[in-house]
């Protein structure tokens, strides 16, 4: 489950990138954990925006931590955020982490490891909000798929869903959230540490 991610990138180009209008600037280097505020791209009907929100969506009566990571798109809990395109958005990256499934032994501790785009891209994951109360930022969580052959030898279970530039229109409009939620094509990551 990916709970850190990075963003390196200036926040004009973040937004000449994806097109939105900054609502929101931030300085790089920025890492990303559960429960801080955080860049995205969401569509309004004055155009893409870019704003921001706190990653972690308060979890379902059952729970007891915010919901980070989107992985079951039938769960109620999900399926009328999904059905809605206002709730849709993009999150912004540079690198995201997974940590191994299993500890080191010379540490005991978990490492990390980072991955991002081959090119040196920036990129976006599929993200859902829920709105906050009016004196708070929306809150965030983004789709998650099974690992590909890069991750899934350090984290077996899962990755983050990665949306390539012709796919942040389709996510942002509606279109069906299982067409996204496949790992990331051969080729596209690459692991930095």
């Amino acid at each position: 489950m990916c709970t850190l991610y990075r963003l390196t990138s200036r926040t004009a180009d973040i937004a000449r990138l994806f097109d939105a209008a900054p609502a929101t600037r931030w300085e790089p280097p920025a890492a990303f954990y559960p429960d801080r505020v955080a860049p995205i791209v969401r569509a309004t009907a004055e155009g893409r925006t870019l704003t921001d929100a706190r990653w972690g969506v308060p979890p379902p009566a059952a729970g007891s931590r915010p919901v980070v990571n989107i992985r079951n798109l039938e769960s109620p809990f999900w399926k009328g955020a999904l059905a809605r395109p206002g709730l849709r958005c993009l999150v912004p990256a540079d690198a995201f982490c997974e940590w191994t499934d299993t500890p080191d032994p010379a540490t005991g501790r978990k490492r990390q490891h980072f991955f991002a785009l081959a090119i040196g891209e920036p990129f976006a994951f599929a993200g859902l909000l829920r709105e906050g109360p009016d004196d708070e930022p929306p809150r965030f969580a983004f789709l998650t798929t099974q690992a590909n052959a890069l991750v899934a030898p350090i984290h077996a279970k899962a990755m983050p869903v990665i949306l390539l530039p012709e796919d942040h229109a389709p996510w942002l409009e509606g279109a069906p959230a299982l067409a996204f939620q496949h790992p990331a094509p051969e080729g596209l990551l690459k692991l930095l540490s």
